[in-house]
């Protein structure tokens, strides 16, 4: 076991950014973010976990009321997942604090602005070329100006940050390795000997957990193994596939057999059994290469 929590389970994100103790964790943390305009004064957990009379998993993920440092109100939506559709999931979601704010009555339909900050610990983009670790978006127009400044997404693909400790250069930038590497450290790297990661670590700490909330978090830790594994197991059988149906076509086109072997990474013994396998019965039973 880890001296340290694994800031991706449920039980170990809301630890770190989920309690009222630790709310200047969170406001460092999302400050590192959020505009100058909307660097945060003051802020209160709402609502957590909370859809009303919708029947859908939310885990670990709460609605957050900030005061900026200039007096003007706006809001952060939160969240860590790994779900199907997550861009779709994360545009509903945002619909709630949109729709908290409509007023009974007479009501000019003024919002205030909102903020959707997700931490992934999957790679959402399917392109490589086209992944982006930090992707802030907002709405445009078809020649790209702003239209819409008041709702804005922020996505973390955590797999894509890959920097080192020496190549840390912002707060941010520490922020996302110390929760990154926070389950594989030992002790605290010099980097980040700063108070406010200080108490990160003795929040995250294992032996600081009562004996009730280190069952909950083994517990945890385990469900959490067990959907990653079979993300991952499901991911690889579809590249596993996408590679087979390009051997095939291969195939059908004349390519030398070496050539595709090379150019799909399948193996000879794969290629074999694609030979032997018509068309139609290939598309109908993919199931059945090795």
């Amino acid at each position: 076991m880890s001296r340290y929590l694994n800031p991706y389970t449920d039980f170990g994100f809301k630890k770190l950014f989920g309690e009222e103790a630790n709310k200047d964790l969170l406001s460092d943390f999302l400050n590192q973010l959020l505009p100058e305009n909307h660097q945060i004064a003051e802020l209160n957990f709402r609502n957590t976990e909370q859809l009303p009379d919708i029947p859908l998993s939310r885990k670990a993920i709460f609605d957050i009321n900030c005061v900026s440092q200039t007096g003007e109100r706006f809001i952060v939506e939160m969240q860590k997942a790994k779900i199907h559709f997550f861009k779709d999931r994360s545009l509903f979601y945002a619909t709630f604090p949109i729709q908290d704010q409509a007023k009974r009555g007479e009501w000019n339909f003024k919002l205030q602005p909102i903020y959707f900050i997700a931490i992934l610990d999957f790679k959402y983009d399917e392109a490589e070329e086209k992944r982006k670790f930090l992707r802030d978006v907002a709405l445009r127009d078809q020649d790209g100006d702003l239209f819409y400044d008041n709702l804005r997404f922020k996505f973390l693909q955590m797999p894509l940050f890959n920097k080192t400790e020496n190549e840390l250069e912002t707060r941010f930038d520490k922020w996302v390795y110390f929760l990154k590497n926070l389950e594989n450290f030992d002790d605290i790297p010099a980097i980040l000997n700063e108070p406010i990661f200080h108490k990160a670590f003795a929040t995250a700490e294992l032996a600081n957990l009562t004996r009730e909330q280190y069952n909950a978090y083994e517990q945890n830790l385990i469900d959490y193994w067990g959907t990653k594994a079979a993300v991952d197991t499901a991911r690889d059988e579809g590249v596993r596939q996408n590679q087979a149906e390009t051997a095939r076509a291969m195939l059908t086109e004349g390519f030398d057999e070496d050539v595709i072997i090379k150019l799909t990474r399948i193996s000879p013994q794969e290629l074999a059994s694609l030979k032997n396998i018509p068309a139609e019965e290939f598309e109908k039973k993919p199931s059945r290469i090795p």
